[in-house]
């Protein structure tokens, strides 16, 4: 009984902060860095609480995916390749840690380019760690083998982060393939992640 409820918990602990990390991720990125690419000067000079809570957000991607790393080594420790999968993660998130700290600087810049330079290196080294958080997907889709389409829909996911991230440093002429990259790395990321994530939630632990 305790070991069953022990799991659940896990599992509801696991589902909740893939949505945290989910909902900080979208603000991060899609009202913050998209603005500052957009518009540099602008955000920076005229919207220093939005950047300030662009950069807080993904503190809290890095934390809470740590927790995802942990309730899920917990909830499949009996699997031999959880203990792996688990440090794949926690690479990713060290990284992505290193990579935040680029980011404050830029309330301080005083033209556009230092800013884009420094939102450049954000992404190259946040890149990086996407590699790694592929091979955790990928394991995980392993893992996870039992749960039919979304083991499929992870492996294919973290196969795409790692191609995308090796594309970008092979291929000289990248931004052309670029949507064509994002696409394959979106779709099955955005399906498998959320299904998992939504898995978790409704049946994980049971």
């Amino acid at each position: 009984m305790t070991k069953t409820l022990n799991a659940r918990t896990l599992s509801l602990v696991a589902g909740g902060s893939y949505w945290v990390i989910f909902l900080a991720a979208i603000f991060a990125n899609f009202f913050v860095l998209e603005a500052l690419i957009a518009d540099p000067l602008s955000t920076v000079h005229q919207h220093h609480g939005l950047v300030r809570a662009g950069i807080l957000a993904f503190l809290i991607t890095v934390v809470f995916d740590v927790i995802v790393a942990w309730s899920l080594n917990e909830l499949f420790k009996e699997h031999p390749l959880s203990a792996l999968s688990t440090l794949f993660r926690m690479m990713h998130a060290a990284i992505m840690g290193v990579a935040i700290f680029a980011l404050p600087g830029i309330l301080t810049l005083a033209s556009g380019e230092e800013i884009l330079q420094q939102v450049s290196i954000f992404n190259t080294i946040w890149l990086l760690g996407l590699f790694f958080f592929g091979i955790h997907i990928v394991l995980l889709g392993i893992i996870v083998s039992r749960i039919r389409f979304i083991d499929l829909l992870l492996m294919a996911a973290g196969a795409m982060y790692m191609l995308d991230t090796v594309a970008h440093f092979l291929l000289p002429d990248y931004t052309e393939y670029a949507s064509i990259f994002l696409a394959f790395v979106a779709i099955p990321s955005i399906l498998g992640e959320m299904s998992f994530a939504i898995w978790l939630l409704m049946k994980g632990g049971k």
